[in-house]
């Protein structure tokens, strides 16, 4: 399959999964985008357009433990993000995969957060 048709394909998907999840303000979007390098989260709420929370593996507290964008990168970030989550006052969020499957990292992270006190 040619590179175009899989883009167009995960766009068909990003697009599918966030026609039926929206944030609010008592239940804001959690975001996860995976890079070769990197792992990105950020809660959003979609009626402001804002990012209510945001963290990733290039965050200054979490760059010297030199996560790489793994299963134990995922988990460890999904911890972190559970953790600024409630100091911030976040218990509930819907959960926004980007396009990508229910297995492997996205997985470890939505376990993470879950099991650091995140409920979707």
């Amino acid at each position: 399959m040619e590179l175009q048709k899989k883009l167009e394909l995960r766009q068909k998907r990003i697009w599918r999964v966030r026609s039926k999840v929206n944030g609010t303000a008592e239940r804001p979007r959690l975001s996860v985008c995976l890079t070769n390098k990197h792992i990105y989260a950020q809660a959003i709420n979609d009626e402001t357009g804002s990012t209510v929370l945001y963290v990733s593996t290039l965050a200054k507290d979490l760059r010297e433990e030199k996560l790489k964008a793994n299963v134990a990168g995922a988990k460890r970030l999904g911890t972190a993000f559970g953790e600024k989550a409630k100091s911030a006052g976040l218990t509930k969020v819907v959960f926004d995969r980007h396009g990508k499957r229910y297995h492997g990292c996205v997985k470890a992270f939505a376990e993470a957060a879950r099991a650091a006190g995140l409920d979707f």
